[in-house]
This record gives structure tokens, C-alpha cells and sequence, in this order.
């Protein structure tokens, strides 16, 4: 009877190793905070070698800041769905009840955790900052083209959907500034306050972007 060898080790390409790694530093970000992404906790986390992570990231600002993109990134496709946009899909207002209702959710602490410890960062972090500028810009645009498939479709009426866009992210960055303040002391007076202001901003009747 032969012995079967160790299995062969599949090699991961280049690509592989750098999402990887980025979702490693994105896992890290969600749960203890930016600060903690350095290259040997990631290493640790992978059971790597440090100098691994120095290979693919010699500035480990770039991976600080690929991380957050790599989560906030997660967070919007998940909230809202692109598709959600394009004629055939479940439609615009059907998009905003679901996504009001999802960040209304504790589910999403953690990112909104990540979003206040970013822009704090970003003060004095030249690369995280482009990133912070460019998932805000992002959000707002997935916002606008979604009340503006609403207002093609007359289920919402808005003379300016970018405008509308950037005040009701405005609300609900607004809203998760408070998200380290205790529930039993945010989540009553704030229960809402971005939908109110959006139902407002996109013409429509009070409690139509509650989830049915």
C-alpha cells in the first residue's frame, strides 16, 4: 500500500493575495477601527509573513485606504443595489423602503463606526481622505440615479435629484455621527429622520418609504 504525499499547496495568483489581503485589513477596519490595520496584524490574521503584506503594500496608508473603500464598497451594493436603477428591477421606491428600513437596523453599526473613524482619520491622511471624498461622491450618485429612474417612472416628483441626493446622505450621516452613543439614547429620536426628510425631498406622502 503507497502513502499518499502532502496535497500540493495551490498557489494564489497575484490578484487573489490582494483581495485577500484587503478583505483581511476591511475585517479589521468593521471591528476594531482603521488604527489597527498594520501590516503585521494582517500577517497574523493569514498566518503570513509581514513581509508578505509590505510586497503588495510598501505604504500601508494604501491598504488603510483600500480597506475602507473595500467596506464602504460592500456596504452600498448591499444597501443599495445598483440595479436597483435600471428599469425591470423591483423599482425605485421599492429600493428606498428596503434601504430605509436596513439601515434602521443594528446590522450596520460597524460600518457606520468605520464612516466616523475615516473622516476623523482623514484629517491627516492624505490617501484615505481621496477615498473618503470618492465613497461619498459614489453614494450620492446611486442615490441620484435611483430618484431619477423614480421621477422617469412618476413615482417620485423632484426638479433636482443630485441635490436631493447629497441632503438625504447628508440626514443619514447625520443620524450615525450618534452611532457610539448608547441605542436606548439615539435610536428613539432619531427613529426615522431620514426617511421623514426623504419622503419630503422626493414628493411623497408621509410613511411611503416605510417598508410595507
Amino acid at each position: 500500500m503507497t502513502s499518499r504525499g502532502p496535497e500540493r499547496q495551490v498557489r494564489k495568483s497575484a490578484a487573489e493575495r490582494r483581495r485577500e489581503i484587503v478583505a483581511a485589513a476591511a475585517r479589521v477596519g468593521l471591528e476594531d477601527g482603521l488604527e489597527c490595520v498594520t501590516r503585521q496584524r494582517i500577517a497574523d490574521g493569514l498566518g503570513v509573513q509581514s513581509g508578505l503584506i509590505h510586497h503588495y503594500f510598501p505604504v500601508v496608508e494604501e491598504l488603510v485606504a483600500e480597506a475602507f473603500t473595500s467596506a464602504t464598497t460592500a456596504e452600498l451594493d448591499g444597501l443599495l443595489p445598483e440595479a436597483a436603477a435600471e428599469p425591470g428591477s423591483p423599482g425605485p421606491l421599492r429600493a428606498f423602503q428596503r434601504f430605509f428600513a436596513l439601515i434602521s437596523d443594528t446590522e450596520f453599526d460597524n460600518v457606520s463606526k468605520l464612516w466616523l473613524n475615516a473622516r476623523h482619520l482623514s484629517r491627516y491622511r492624505p490617501v484615505l481622505h481621496d477615498q473618503v471624498v470618492s465613497q461619498e461622491l459614489r453614494w450620492c450618485h446611486r442615490i441620484e440615479q435611483i430618484i431619477t429612474q423614480g421621477v422617469r417612472e412618476q413615482v417620485f416628483h423632484c426638479e433636482d435629484p443630485w441635490a436631493a441626493a447629497v441632503r438625504i446622505l447628508a440626514v443619514v450621516d447625520g443620524a450615525s455621527a450618534y452611532i457610539n452613543t448608547s441605542i436606548d439614547h439615539r435610536d428613539q429620536p432619531l427613529a426615522g429622520l431620514a426617511r421623514v426628510l426623504a419622503e419630503a425631498e422626493l414628493g411623497l406622502s408621509g410613511g411611503d418609504l416605510r417598508m410595507p
